[in-house]
């Protein structure tokens, strides 16, 4: 039958139209539409957005929320304050982080319907000009890490960091953040397992490629991890070994991923900004050069340190709940005057 209004609900919410059913060497193909396109493989393997849980801090004023998978979530509105292409840069970031073996949350597109957003207000963001609705449609989530009783440090003081096992990560994670020409300061989590030991967790990956409207050309210390102390003295054939890693990166399942997006994540100056992360990547003599002034930043900026007087160091805070996204605590100021952006 063609035309069919039949309407398919999943969890007691709106996904899909049925629109068509035709026969195909003996098997029935059914299409759906998704508000009114086709729906990608992603869009197909989305959750909904069933309970609001509160607001979390961060620029893009994201929340965290409950799905119809039984996952808690950070949930990012499409028509985030911060711009178009936060979506695609928080998707697209993680993946790139998982393709170089560092540790990020999983993620997937959250379907926001109407209902839900008219249902919990309090989601609405704010503005200088008042409230703001948040659109419906697929919005970005990124799994909440704290579930099952697992506890997140998000700063950690210095006797600590010899508790962290994938320490040595934070430089390979720095080098990739220069050829994203990630805008912010890099973000962690720091997850606590029974033993004590803490996983570091990559996470606010919107910053990535030229910032969430596309447009900026940072300088390469703009992503150092505040805390210089994560980034401990480290071997030379350690450092030649993140050019393996860019070398070996499968560029064309990247790009698969990129296709899978929904189509109102991709925007030009998105894939534009993808495209030149992944040459410099590709740039072994481009990558060389960034890991020397990297190794050279962080020997002045150790000397800078060494010559001041010492400091206490901070104390630990403890996040029972989720911590700031797009934020982070200034734990030390170098003479370049870091910029962090909210």
């Amino acid at each position: 039958m063609r035309g069919s209004s039949l309407i398919f609900c999943h969890f007691g919410l709106l996904v899909a139209r049925f629109t068509s059913k035709m026969a195909l060497n003996g098997f029935s193909v059914v299409h759906f539409r998704f508000f009114g396109r086709a729906m990608t493989a992603l869009e197909r393997d989305s959750a909904c957005v069933t309970g609001y849980v509160r607001n979390l801090r961060g620029g893009s004023q994201p929340i965290l929320a409950q799905a119809s998978d039984g996952q808690l979530y950070v949930v990012k509105f499409t028509n985030n304050l911060q711009g178009a292409n936060l979506p695609f840069n928080e998707s697209m970031g993680s993946e790139l982080y998982r393709a170089c073996g560092l540790a990020v949350p999983q993620w997937k597109p959250l379907l926001v319907h109407d209902s839900f957003i008219e249902q919990n207000q309090d989601c609405w963001m704010q503005t200088p000009e008042g409230r703001l609705r948040p659109e419906r449609g697929l919005c970005f989530g990124s799994r909440y890490l704290g579930g099952d009783g697992m506890r997140l440090l998000e700063i950690l003081p210095g006797n600590s960091f010899k508790r962290v096992r994938n320490l040595k990560s934070f430089w390979l994670a720095w080098m990739i953040d220069i050829c994203a020409q990630h805008t912010d300061n890099r973000q962690s989590l720091f997850q606590e397992d029974d033993s004590g030991r803490l996983n570091a967790f990559f996470v606010d990956h919107g910053h990535m490629f030229g910032g969430p409207k596309g447009e900026h050309q940072p300088r390469f210390q703009a992503s150092h991890y505040l805390d210089y102390r994560v980034y401990r003295s480290v071997s030379s054939q350690y450092l030649l070994s993140f050019q393996k890693i860019a070398g070996s990166l499968d560029l064309d399942q990247l790009w698969k991923c990129v296709q899978k997006l929904p189509d109102n994540w991709k925007t030009q100056s998105a894939f534009d900004r993808f495209a030149q992360c992944l040459h410099r990547l590709s740039n072994a003599s481009l990558l060389q050069n960034i890991l020397e002034t990297m190794v050279d930043f962080h020997r002045r900026t150790n000397e800078r340190k060494d010559a001041k007087s010492e400091r206490k160091p901070p104390r630990a805070v403890l996040c029972l709940g989720v911590p700031a996204t797009g934020t982070g605590q200034r734990l030390s100021e170098t003479a370049d005057n870091y910029r962090a952006c909210a």
